[in-house]
């Protein structure tokens, strides 16, 4: 049987390797994974568990660690590689994103900023800093949590913009768990903000919201008219 196995995983390596995983479907992009970190099991029915408990790639990749060992046939060392997996593309598109990038529209900015919250269950806030001819600076994280809670401050931001030495920011944050809609406190943030910033000659572009794959920008759908 291990000898079965064996070849079954040496054939999925190959395919791998020859057209990388276009034509895979999740439970075999799981299957093939977990094989670096399981070696003398049947990965394709752990696969098969796993995204019959947590719904989705996405979904499993997203679970708490002490929720995957659940799993049978997961151990700390498969559920701690499964969580490396979005914090590694995390890195990777940051690096892709060099400093001095040119951004020149909402959509640069958007492609630029949702690779930041890839993986994220919690809601962070980052300051995208830019300078007088929109070219990237920074982008660091301001804090955790959204932009009422306690840790986020408007001085926070503009020591921030400050110390990147940014004429233009932009605001992000992320809604892991909802859609991208402004709510009437991201609305009110953006304001103070853009009047905090505006007082010490930096420029607030947008403030722009991240959920998944999608982004709403809160200039673009109005909500700095009242600016």
């Amino acid at each position: 049987m291990a000898n079965v196995h064996d070849k079954h995983r040496m054939r999925l390596r190959e395919r791998f390797r020859a057209n990388g995983l276009d034509d895979f479907q999740q439970h075999q992009v799981l299957e093939l994974l977990l094989f670096y970190a399981i070696p003398r099991k049947d990965t394709n029915e752990i696969a098969h568990m796993l995204l019959e408990e947590f719904g989705s790639l996405a979904g499993v990749m997203d679970a708490p660690i002490e929720e995957l060992v659940k799993v049978k046939g997961i151990g700390d060392g498969a559920a701690t590689l499964l969580k490396l997996i979005p914090g590694v593309c995390r890195f990777y598109f940051d690096d892709k994103n060099t400093l001095g990038t040119l951004l020149q529209s909402t959509e640069d900015i958007v492609k630029f900023l949702i690779p930041k919250f890839v993986g994220e269950t919690e809601e962070k806030v980052m300051l995208l800093c830019l300078d007088n001819r929109n070219r990237v600076a920074g982008c660091p994280m301001i804090c955790r949590g959204d932009v009422v809670s306690a840790n986020f401050t408007p001085r926070r931001v503009v020591e921030t913009a400050i110390k990147y030495r940014a004429t233009n920011v932009v605001l992000s944050h992320n809604h892991p768990m909802n859609d991208a809609l402004p709510s009437r406190a991201d609305l009110d943030t953006t304001f103070e903000l853009y009047e905090t910033l505006q007082r010490v000659n930096i420029r607030l572009l947008d403030h722009i919201i991240v959920s998944g794959s999608d982004a709403i920008s809160i200039r673009d759908s109005g909500g700095f008219a009242r600016l």
